[in-house]
């Protein structure tokens, strides 16, 4: 028994070994990545598209294991924001092959015979190379107050307040969204009136908080938003649903929130009493 474990590891490093002689000894495979470029040091300088060449043989599948490998190991300039890898946070949005998504998540295309054109996301001021500024994106979440609203005195923290498995269900769909701003910046209204219409991805997360069983400020949350830019520059293109990496569709929620602005449809009554535990 004691002769196993030498043995298995010896094992181990035989099959490393090879695989890594393996790929050593592979053709290379590059693949030519095309990466829109500026520095606001040299604010007189246009930007420009920069190209690399990465050994696909010697890199991880996604595009975001391309731009790290490019920035360690090319140009430790290149400027890009990542953290999770996991399609968790949205820090790594950007524009890849002409669609909005998260590099993290997204395939190097294997055809070495095509180049792979990255920007960062369209119409938003930049920071540096593909760092766009998300200052205004903040700034309209922060106006539709994302958090439990309630008009009662109840101190908070002190119990929960209850919720209905139906009432929870109507949450699914929107509490995912991870604010990468992928959907927004695929929108032609919120290209042309940023400042004013707070776009799909505002919205939906507007849309999670006012349909929520256990927030009393419905009306007020509703008020906030009639006027004719925060929803109605909504033209229902559904660009914002198409490429939403996370699979969600701004484009209802959006829909949802001109009925109830239109009294087509009511909130509802909670299924449960949200307070029954501070009694």
């Amino acid at each position: 028994m004691a002769n196993i474990a030498p043995a298995c590891r010896n094992a181990l490093k035989q099959v490393r070994s090879f695989h890594v002689s393996a790929v050593q000894n592979a053709e290379a495979r590059l693949k030519t990545f095309s990466i829109y470029r500026w520095n606001p040091d040299k604010p007189d300088d246009k930007p420009t598209m920069q190209e690399y060449k990465v050994d696909l043989n010697k890199c991880g599948p996604m595009v975001l294991d391309a731009l790290i490998k490019i920035k360690n190991e090319i140009d430790p300039s290149l400027t890009f924001r990542r953290s999770c890898r996991e399609g968790i946070c949205g820090s790594c949005a950007m524009n890849i092959g002409g669609t909005n998504t998260l590099a993290c998540i997204s395939k190097i295309d294997n055809d070495t015979s095509k180049k792979s054109k990255i920007y960062p996301l369209p119409h938003m001021y930049i920071v540096k190379d593909l760092v766009p500024d998300m200052s205004n994106f903040y700034a309209q979440y922060k106006s539709i107050q994302p958090w439990l609203q309630r008009d009662d005195n109840k101190k908070v923290g002190t119990q929960q307040y209850l919720q209905s498995v139906e009432d929870r269900k109507k949450l699914d769909g929107l509490y995912e969204c991870i604010l990468c701003a992928c959907c927004s910046t695929s929108c032609p209204s919120y290209w042309w009136n940023g400042d004013k219409y707070l776009g799909p991805a505002v919205l939906m997360q507007a849309y999670r908080w006012i349909i929520d069983s256990r927030d009393t400020k419905t009306t007020d949350r509703l008020d906030k938003l009639r006027d004719p830019f925060s929803v109605y520059r909504c033209h229902t293109i559904m660009n914002c649903t198409r490429t939403c990496p996370k699979g969600l569709n701004p484009g209802k929620a959006i829909s949802e929130i001109k009925k109830l602005l239109g009294s087509v449809i009511e909130k509802g009554k909670p299924g449960l009493d949200t307070t029954a535990l501070h009694n």
